[in-house]
């Protein structure tokens, strides 16, 4: 079993998403845990508001939803009781099993799981600490279920890679509305919260990644000039294919105004990560003399760094954008300071690599060095005449330089003595 915890600033945002599914008739909602009735009585208005109201007595806690994801391996096949029971077990353990909270089961994956929707504010309006809640409490509810209902092992990595989130392939969506909306909504759900991102570019460099673009159009259309939003799906060329999507379609709203707020949330929150990544480039260019442009791409994949490139038609790169996949940050080049912009990173890269090219060529240098010596001493006297001849010259046809060669003491007047009386 693998759990994923995520917390947010929206309830609505997290009942929609699932409330939305069970609409789609993926997803249906299961148990309704700490309410006055059994889920199958409660319309969504009760299932939202009881939450809500509980939310609504501590107004600071900002961040108090909580969503989380139990995961299963694609070979079990568990009943709803079960599902139920490993539910209540894994709230009750982590410090939940006296929140409200909805359980929902989703059909829309190549391996069964559940969503539970709960908050982080009691009944008496304190806050529940969820600070490394996953690595603690989770990690030890999950190891302690997976015996307790012989569940098969998580296996951390090797498990985990199976509930990554994958890119879309646009080839096995048919390009009907619904399918392409689902594809893209799922992208969305997990990037929009998750990365930090502080313009629709770096946005894009990470939405690219599972062949997903946010489209603003053109300059002169009509979405552009009315601040208006898309989606669209890419194909494995980057192209854009299938039918663009209107951002307030989607259940969460992701829509030019809502991204905008988003940025100036992030811009914030990035900015302890930007050390991370411009000490990792640096590290590379002293630990690897001469290491070019790809080699540092390279490198950087290895530390969880990935870069997008931005050519022109003529294959120039004019622009890159770095995806902090272990911190969930995004920047442009440019943000991080001039030389790590794609001109400034090229720039350091040759200066780099200019030593090791010199040391190659030491001998040819060498020998050039030895030959220009012999011509330089075969005609010092020369040399030493002419410049001799020319600063004497210079030196008597400019008589002010010698006028101004007089000490300053020579060139003071005298006081003049005056007269007067002496008593």
């Amino acid at each position: 079993m693998v759990a994923v915890i995520k917390t947010g600033h929206s309830i609505h945002r997290i009942v929609n998403y699932n409330e939305n599914k069970v609409k789609g008739g993926v997803a249906e909602c299961i148990s309704a845990v700490n309410y006055p009735k059994d889920a199958d009585k409660l319309s969504l208005k009760n299932r939202l508001n009881r939450l809500l109201n509980q939310a609504s007595l501590n107004t600071n806690v900002s961040r108090n939803s909580v969503h989380i994801s139990l995961n299963f391996d694609p070979s079990e096949n568990h009943s709803i009781e079960k599902l139920e029971a490993i539910a209540n077990i894994y709230m009750e353990r982590i410090g939940f099993g006296n929140q409200p909270y909805l359980v929902y089961q989703h059909y829309d994956a190549g391996h069964p799981h559940i969503h539970i929707v709960s908050i982080k504010v009691r009944e008496d309006g304190s806050r529940i600490d969820t600070q490394n809640i996953g690595r603690n409490q989770s990690e030890k509810a999950r190891k302690e279920i997976e015996k307790e209902f012989g569940l098969v092992k998580a296996e951390d990595s090797k498990r985990l890679k199976e509930y990554q989130l994958k890119p879309l392939t646009a080839e096995k969506i048919q390009y009907g509305k619904s399918e392409t909306k689902r594809g893209i909504s799922n992208v969305l759900n997990e990037v929009l919260y998750s990365y930090k991102y502080a313009s629709v570019p770096e946005l894009n460099a990470v939405l690219k990644q599972f062949n997903v673009t946010a489209d603003r159009g053109s300059e002169n259309s009509r979405i552009y000039k009315n601040n208006g939003l898309t989606y669209r799906l890419l194909d494995a060329k980057g192209n854009k294919v299938g039918i663009p999507i209107k951002a307030s379609d989607f259940y969460n709203k992701p829509t030019l105004k809502f991204l905008e707020e988003r940025f100036e949330l992030n811009e914030k929150k990035r900015q302890p990560y930007k050390v991370r990544i411009k000490n990792t480039i640096d590290l590379l260019l002293v630990k690897q003399s001469g290491i070019d442009l790809n080699g540092i791409i390279k490198a950087l994949e290895k530390e969880s760094i990935q870069t997008v490139l931005r050519q022109n038609r003529e294959g120039i790169i004019y622009g890159i954008t770095y995806i902090d996949h272990r911190t969930k940050s995004v920047f442009n080049g440019s943000a991080l300071g001039k030389q790590y912009s794609a001109n400034g990173l090229q720039e350091r890269c040759s200066t780099v690599s200019s030593p090791i090219a010199a040391m190659k060529d030491t001998k040819g240098a060498g020998e050039e060095k030895k030959q220009s010596e012999k011509k330089l001493i075969s005609k010092p006297l020369e040399k030493e005449k002419a410049v001799a001849d020319n600063s004497l010259l210079e030196t008597l046809m400019n008589p002010k330089e010698g006028f101004d060669y007089v000490p300053w003491q020579l060139k003071k007047s005298k006081r003049k003595k005056r007269k007067g009386i002496s008593i």
